[in-house]
């Protein structure tokens, strides 16, 4: 998984399926857009103005549940 943030189009994009080609992209809200591969499992998720979506774009935290 590769989580990604473009300050200057303000973009943030998580990758899940790295190397997976997209065969399908939906606007599930506006400004959130999901991309699928061929057999419907979905890869990607873009945040468009992702600053005014989230609370802090430059800052992740990563937890594993046990």
């Amino acid at each position: 998984m590769k989580v990604t943030y473009d300050p200057h189009t303000d973009t943030l994009s998580v990758i899940l399926k790295e190397d997976t080609p997209v065969a399908e992209s939906d606007e599930e809200k506006p400004g959130v857009i999901l991309d699928y591969d061929a057999e419907g499992n979905l890869v990607s998720i873009e945040v468009l103005d992702a600053s005014r979506h989230v609370t802090d774009a430059c800052k992740i935290e990563y937890e594993m549940m046990r």
